[in-house]
C-alpha cells in the first residue's frame, strides 16, 4: 500500500515548495480560487499521483495564498496543482479548469517528458500529458564562488545558444547540447578572449510553441523565447532532467565559467509567456488567475492584448507581478550567481493598464533599485513588437541598451553606403546623442552588428535576401531589411575573389566593432564564419542549420586568429574602453586631444560630403604607457593615400590592415613594423590601425 504523508497547515511564505529537513512546505497564490488540490508523484514518469491532497479554505488559506506542509516528504518527489474557481465565462478573465494539472510558477525544476501543448489547449484533464514540478534540495557547494564584478567598459559579450553551441557532432563533447557540454568548451572561450557569455533563454520554455505549419514540418521552438517556468533552468539543457538536477547542472556551469574569469548574462523573457492568447494552452498563470498576470481588454477580458507578437503580454506593472519578476531576478543572482540579464522586448515592461506607456514603470525602477541587483548588468532590448522604440530613452539610468542604430549604421557603412560619416563617428564614440543628455555613459550602448535574430556575419555578406522557406511560413517571417550585401553572388560561391571579399568584410566589421566605445557584443560562430544559409529567423531550426559546425573553426583558423588578436588589441588599449564620453579637448600632460578627426587629409573630416566613405581619427592613449592609435576606415571602392599625424618623439607601427593576407593582417606589438613614410596607402574596403611607440 502506498504511503500517505501526514499533513500540517503550512505557511504562506515562501511561495513555491521549500524543503526544510522535516518535510516540505507548499504555497501558491490564487486570489479567486474556490478549490485547490496538490498532486504528488513518485517520479516524472509516473502516470498517476500517489497522493491527492485537497486544501481546505479554513485551514490552508491565508489571504490569497494556499499552503500545506507535508511531513517527511523527501526531495525528488514530483507534483502539480489543480485549481478551480468561479464558474464565469472567459470574458471576466478567468480560465479555471478543475481537471487541468498546472505547474507551480515558482518551481525550481520541471519535466516536459510527456508534455503535449495541444492537450493543454483543450479543456479537461491533461494529466498524462502535463508538465510536472520537482521538489528540489537546492543545497550546493559553491566553493566560495560569487558573481564576478567585471566593469562594463572592459566587457566583451559573446552571445550563444546553449544547445546549438555543442549539439553538432564536430563539437566533440560528452554531453552535446547541454550546460555540461558548454563547460567542455570553456577553454575555447578563454582563448577567444571574451569576458562574458550571454546565454539565449535558459529558463524553462515550451519547445512546442511554434506555428502549425512550422510544427507540421517537425520543427520546434529552438531559441527559447517562450518561457513558462521562470525559476527553473530549461530541462532540455540538462543531462538528467528527470532526476531534477536542473539547478545543480546550471550552477556547475556558472561556477566553471567564473573560475575561468568569464561572467554569465542570461537572456530573460518577462514580456510574454508560453501560454499565448485565448486559444493558447493553460500551463500555470492562466489557470491560477490570469486576469492579474496578463494585459486583457478592458471590456472583454477573454481578449489578450498583444504587444509582443506572441499572443499575450505580461502585466508587469501590477504589484504582484512586478514582485514576482523582481524576486525571480534576485533569485538568479543570489542562488544561481548570474552576473547580468538581457531583457527581451524590454519596452513591453514599460506598459501599464490598457497598454499605456508609463514614464516611470514601477517594475523597471524596482529592478534598477534592488539592492540585490545593484552590481548586476541590466541590458534592455529597448523596443517591443507594437511599435514602441526606446533606444536612447529607455526608463532608468543604469540600464544598457542593445543599440539597433549602431547595428544599422555599421552595416550600411561597411557595405558601402555613402554620406554616413557624421553618424558613423557618433556611433563608434558611444552614441552620445542617445545617452549623454540624460547623464548616461558610453557603456549604456551595447554595440553589435549581428545577433541570434538575423543573418550571421558571414551571411550578411553572402545574401541580399532572406531565405526562410524551411521555417514553413512561406518566407514571410524574418526581417526584410537587413542592410546586407552578397558581394556579387547570392549564396555560396567558388569564386575566390568573392570569397576573399566576404572574409575581408567580416574582418572590417570585427575591427570597427572592437574599436568602438561602448560594450561590444559578438555572435557565437561569427569568428569562424558560421552560416545559416541565408535564414535570418532560425528560431525553429534545432538542427545542423543552426548548430555551430566546429569544423569551420579549423577551416577558417585565420579568421579565428584575427578575432582573437582584435580582442587582444582592444584589451591593451584603455583608450577604446573609456567610461566617459570623448570630448575633443587636449589631455593634460599629453599635448594632444583625446580624439581628433580626419579624412585622407589631416584635420579635414568630410562631415558634409554626401559621397564620403572614409573616416580617420587619432585616439590618444589615456594611460602613461599606452600607445596612441591612428585609425582609418575606408569603405569606398578606391584606394586612398592618407596622411599620418606627427606626434613628437613617437613612431607609427602597423597593427592592423584588413586587406593584407593572414598573419600580416593583424600583429601584436612585438611583431609590428615601423611605417617610415608620412603617408599610408589604404586599400578599398579596408580598416587600418597604427600604434605608436617612443622613437
Amino acid at each position: 500500500m502506498k504511503k500517505e504523508y501526514k499533513l500540517k497547515p503550512g505557511n504562506s511564505y515562501p511561495s513555491g515548495c521549500k524543503p526544510n529537513g522535516g518535510g516540505v512546505n507548499f504555497s501558491i497564490f490564487s486570489r479567486y480560487a474556490t478549490q485547490v488540490e496538490l498532486l504528488l508523484f513518485d517520479s516524472a514518469e509516473s502516470q498517476e499521483p500517489f497522493q491527492i491532497i485537497p486544501l481546505q479554505k479554513e485551514i490552508n488559506r491565508t489571504f490569497f495564498y494556499w499552503h500545506i506542509y507535508i511531513v517527511g516528504l523527501p526531495a525528488g518527489i514530483w507534483y502539480t496543482w489543480r485549481i478551480d474557481g468561479p464558474n464565469l465565462s472567459r470574458e471576466y478573465g478567468f480560465n479555471f479548469d478543475k481537471e487541468k494539472q498546472l505547474l507551480d510558477p515558482w518551481a525550481r525544476a520541471v519535466s516536459q517528458k510527456y508534455w503535449s501543448r495541444k492537450a493543454a489547449c483543450l479543456p479537461g484533464n491533461n494529466g498524462l500529458t502535463a508538465m510536472r514540478c520537482c521538489v528540489v534540495d537546492d543545497r550546493y557547494d559553491w566553493e566560495g564562488d560569487t558573481p564576478l564584478r567585471i566593469s562594463s567598459e572592459k566587457s566583451i559579450i559573446y552571445e550563444l545558444h546553449v544547445g546549438g553551441f555543442t549539439r553538432h557532432a564536430s563539437a566533440k563533447v560528452a554531453h552535446a547540447g547541454t550546460f555540461a557540454g558548454l563547460i567542455e568548451k570553456i577553454p575555447y572561450l578563454q582563448q577567444l578572449g571574451i569576458t562574458h557569455v550571454e546565454l539565449l533563454p535558459v529558463m524553462a520554455f515550451d519547445e512546442q510553441d511554434v506555428p502549425h505549419n512550422t510544427a507540421d514540418r517537425g520543427l520546434k521552438n529552438y531559441w527559447g523565447y517562450s518561457t513558462h517556468s521562470f525559476f527553473s533552468p530549461h530541462p532540455g539543457y540538462c543531462v538528467t532532467p528527470e532526476q531534477g538536477t536542473h539547478i545543480e547542472e546550471f550552477r556547475d556551469l556558472v561556477k566553471a565559467l567564473h573560475k575561468a574569469g568569464i561572467g554569465v548574462i542570461i537572456d530573460v523573457v518577462f514580456n510574454h509567456t508560453a501560454e499565448a492568447g485565448a486559444q493558447g494552452p493553460v500551463i500555470n498563470f492562466k489557470g491560477i488567475g490570469g486576469k492579474l498576470f496578463y494585459h486583457l481588454d478592458k471590456f472583454d477580458k477573454s481578449i489578450f492584448l498583444d504587444y509582443t507578437g506572441c499572443g499575450n503580454t505580461v502585466n508587469a506593472n501590477h504589484p504582484l507581478v512586478a514582485r514576482f519578476i523582481v524576486s525571480c531576478l534576485e533569485y538568479w543572482v543570489r542562488e544561481m550567481h548570474v552576473d547580468g540579464f538581457r531583457f527581451d522586448l524590454a519596452s513591453a515592461l514599460a506598459r501599464g493598464d490598457g497598454g499605456t506607456v508609463l514614464d516611470d514603470p514601477p517594475v523597471l525602477w524596482s529592478i534598477e533599485l534592488s539592492e540585490q541587483l545593484i552590481k548586476t548588468k541590466l541590458i534592455a532590448e529597448a523596443w517591443d513588437a507594437a511599435g514602441l522604440y526606446q533606444v536612447g530613452s529607455f526608463p532608468g539610468y543604469r540600464w544598457a541598451e542593445w543599440n539597433g542604430r549602431y547595428r544599422d549604421v555599421i552595416r550600411r557603412f561597411v557595405r558601402g553606403d555613402k554620406g554616413l560619416i557624421p553618424e558613423l563617428a557618433t556611433r563608434i564614440c558611444g552614441s552620445s546623442d542617445l545617452y549623454e543628455h540624460e547623464g548616461r555613459l558610453p557603456i549604456s550602448s551595447i554595440n553589435f552588428v549581428t545577433c541570434h535574430d538575423g543573418f550571421t556575419l558571414y551571411d550578411l555578406f553572402s545574401y541580399n535576401n532572406k531565405h526562410n522557406i524551411a521555417n514553413g511560413e512561406n518566407n514571410r517571417d524574418g526581417s526584410n531589411e537587413n542592410f546586407s550585401f552578397n558581394c556579387g553572388v547570392e549564396g555560396e560561391t567558388e569564386n575566390p575573389g568573392i570569397f576573399q571579399m566576404r572574409r575581408k568584410q567580416a574582418k572590417n566589421v570585427f575591427a570597427i566593432l572592437l574599436l568602438s566605445q561602448g560594450v561590444p557584443m559578438l555572435l557565437a560562430g561569427d569568428e569562424f564564419l558560421n552560416t545559416q544559409q541565408g535564414n535570418n529567423n532560425a528560431y525553429c531550426q534545432d538542427n545542423e542549420l543552426t548548430w555551430l559546425d566546429w569544423n569551420r573553426a579549423a577551416e577558417n583558423a585565420d579568421m579565428l586568429r584575427f578575432v582573437q588578436q582584435m580582442i587582444a588589441l582592444r584589451k591593451r588599449h584603455p583608450s577604446i574602453m573609456r567610461r566617459r564620453f570623448l570630448t575633443g579637448k587636449v589631455i593634460e600632460g599629453k599635448n594632444m586631444p583625446d580624439i581628433s578627426w580626419h579624412s585622407a587629409r589631416l584635420d579635414k573630416p568630410q562631415w558634409h560630403d554626401p559621397e564620403a566613405r572614409l573616416l580617420a581619427f587619432t585616439l590618444a592613449g589615456c594611460e602613461v604607457h599606452e600607445s596612441d592609435l591612428h585609425i582609418v576606415m575606408n569603405m569606398s571602392d578606391e584606394k586612398a593615400e592618407v596622411e599620418l599625424p606627427v606626434i613628437s618623439g613617437k613612431q607609427w607601427r602597423l597593427a592592423l590592415d584588413t586587406s593584407l593576407p593572414s598573419f600580416q593582417d593583424i600583429l601584436p606589438p612585438q611583431d609590428q613594423k615601423q611605417v617610415e613614410s608620412p603617408l599610408y596607402l589604404v586599400n578599398n574596403k579596408t580598416v587600418v590601425v597604427l600604434e605608436n611607440v617612443k622613437a
